[in-house]
């Protein structure tokens, strides 16, 4: 074979090994909750798809994928399903301290998670629930985690733990009809579902600011498969941007924002929420793009406390530079 036909086939090869990556497809996992606005907001603009359709020769799809929680969003993860994720930060911790190929691409909300009684209900304080039953999006995430660090700060325990108080997880979305069959009478959620149950006369009794840290934690973060990541930097790149483009959107036009939001919700669950109550859970929300390292390094440890974890994994590594 001549050196000539030599190297047009390296060529075409490295041609066809180019259309193979421009022409895959980015699965995206995220929650239909507020503090996942910047998804909502870039899947609602189409801001990500635009973004990613300028990467080589525009063949590249978007997947978004709809999870209810970070526990079922990190298996899949660990599956090999999803590319690049919106996820709580304690699901996203736990993925790194068990080795997954996981990183730390941006922050995306912090606060926006308030713990809520029934109207019914006799509980006044955190140091009331003892003996109730609470919910959590899912048992093992970041409002679970944080629920746990509300009962060890007041003296109380979960039932698993040798306590009285009874976690279990309903999904956000779910949570309005566990309350009215008085199936829970607390729960930990995160907007907009935290003000569409105080709309409906439940009462607020943790707000995002007592949950933790004067309210200044990570609710939401944006992880990636490192494994991705490597093999497609371009892409990972334009996403980023594409993220960073929403949030700057959601901060500079919040009517516009949560009227995006909203259209979105109603896609994904069928429920249109009051503007009122949007407008109600993005005050108790702040989008940014900026990752806390001290803030999860503190998660990290609170995931011990919890039990899930044995140990709190140096996160520096995991965070994209």
């Amino acid at each position: 074979m001549t050196r000539t036909r030599i190297q047009t086939l390296l060529i075409l090869s490295l041609l066809g090994s180019a259309a193979a990556q421009e022409a895959q497809t980015v699965r995206l996992g995220f929650f239909p909750n507020l503090t996942h606005a910047p998804a909502l907001v870039g899947l609602e603009r189409g801001t990500f798809q635009k973004a990613l359709s300028q990467v080589g020769s525009g063949k590249v799809k978007l997947d978004p994928r709809e999870f209810v929680s970070g526990t079922t969003l990190t298996e899949a993860f660990a599956a090999g399903q999803i590319d690049i994720a919106y996820v709580g930060p304690g699901p996203a911790i736990n993925a790194a301290g068990r080795g997954m190929p996981v990183q730390f691409l941006a922050g995306a909300s912090e606060a926006g998670a308030v713990l809520v009684v029934r109207k019914d209900s006799s509980v006044r304080s955190y140091r009331d629930l003892g003996g109730k039953v609470v919910a959590v999006p899912s048992l093992g995430n970041t409002q679970d985690i944080s629920l746990r660090h509300i009962l060890n700060e007041n003296g109380l325990k979960s039932r698993t733990d040798g306590g009285t108080v009874t976690i279990t997880p309903v999904a956000p979305a779910d949570v309005m009809t566990a309350f009215a069959a008085r199936r829970v009478e607390v729960t930990l959620v995160p907007e907009p579902w935290g003000a569409a149950l105080e709309a409906q006369g439940h009462r607020v009794i943790g707000n995002e600011k007592t949950v933790w840290r004067d309210g200044k934690y990570p609710t939401t973060v944006v992880i990636v498969n490192a494994k991705f990541a490597q093999a497609n930097p371009q892409l990972v790149t334009a996403f980023l941007k594409a993220h960073t483009d929403a949030v700057a959107f959601i901060n500079r036009n919040p009517v516009a924002a949560q009227t995006a939001v909203n259209a979105k919700l109603l896609e994904l669950t069928g429920a249109k929420l009051d503007p009122r109550v949007l407008q109600r859970a993005f005050a108790r929300t702040r989008f940014t793009t900026s990752l806390d390292l001290a803030a999860l390094t503190e998660y990290a440890k609170l995931n011990v406390e919890a039990g899930y974890a044995r140990s709190a994994p140096d996160l520096a590594p995991f965070i994209r530079k």
